[in-house]
């Protein structure tokens, strides 16, 4: 499979490439051959939706474990980027929890129905097979795990086309019902005695960090930050600010406790793992200042239901 999958990747870049010792006449019709090859160019880009565990493999966990594990993502955000698509061969990539997979497979049209069949390289455990078709403006099917000994071996998905376009202006969503934004994976046991007449009990709760309302509202990749506008922030304040500004960029985030307040955001799309050279110098600046007063910063614990 391995084999397959990279002998099919190559091919397509080889081809893809044009020979410095070719006329120029020649790379013409060489380029304008491989567009005459490609199909559905309207399909090329990118496809964002939810990447849901399927119910049935959401059961046997329970079933199994009583409870999902604590790093459990149950529907993290995917990014599914179609990029070439020929009658034989069809280029694409993913974007999950951070992870950027290279896919390869093939298209299928029997009249209007159109399905794709695509794999990821399979030398990661968490590999597998996508299996979809177009309905309509979505992309729906499911992917399965090659490994069936993994925890997750299914999950469904959803996808609509969405373009990535950097916007400095771009605010974590904030409404009047909106309620605070709680890190829910990050929580501190405390330990607490009541007494009932002559019983005494002994309970844990589970506290957690609470965002402030300034995370909807100070723009750190528009507004020039200074040591007064930080200094009576909250820690987790001053970290979902800074990320936030990677997310306007399409950073892939891999922690499920940055992604957990990114990934459910409409306008949030994952495009990279290294978006460095996107930044801008006030950005660049803000970032630094925001690291600083990071290390130095506390939070407040509170109990709150899930």
């Amino acid at each position: 499979m391995k084999r397959l999958f990279y002998m099919a990747l190559a091919f397509v870049m080889l081809t893809s490439c044009n020979s410095k010792t070719d006329k120029k006449s020649s790379d013409q019709s060489v380029a304008g051959a491989m567009v005459e090859n490609e199909i559905h160019p309207e399909l090329y880009g990118n496809w964002v939706g939810d990447f849901t565990v399927d119910e049935k493999v959401s059961e046997e966990i329970l079933e199994k474990q009583g409870e999902f594990p604590a790093e459990f993502d149950y529907s993290p955000k995917i990014n599914l980027t179609i990029k070439r698509i020929t009658a034989d061969t069809v280029i694409a990539q993913n974007v999950v929890k951070g992870n950027l997979r290279p896919l390869v497979g093939k298209i299928e049209e029997n009249g209007n129905l159109i399905t794709f069949i695509l794999d990821e390289p399979g030398d990661k455990k968490s590999d597998g097979r996508f299996e979809f078709k177009l309905n309509k403006d979505t992309l729906e099917g499911s992917w399965t795990a090659f490994d069936q000994s993994v925890n997750v071996k299914k999950r469904n998905f959803k996808l609509i086309k969405k373009q990535f376009v950097y916007n400095a202006n771009l605010m974590l969503p904030n409404d009047e019902n909106s309620e605070p934004l709680i890190d829910w994976y990050a929580s501190k046991k405390e330990t607490k005695t009541m007494a009932d007449g002559d019983s005494t009990y002994t309970f844990i709760n589970d506290l957690y960090r609470a965002a402030s309302p300034v995370v909807y509202t100070l723009n750190a990749s528009k507004t020039k930050l200074t040591e007064a506008d930080l200094k009576n922030l909250k820690k987790l304040d001053l970290e979902i600010i800074r990320n936030t500004i990677f997310a306007r960029h399409g950073y892939a985030f891999t922690k499920i406790n940055v992604r957990q307040f990114f990934d459910p955001v409409d306008w949030y799309v994952p495009v990279s793992n290294d978006v460095t050279k996107e930044l801008t110098q006030l950005e660049r600046d803000n970032i630094a200042l925001l690291t600083r007063f990071e290390k130095f910063a506390t939070d407040n614990y509170d109990h709150f239901g899930r």
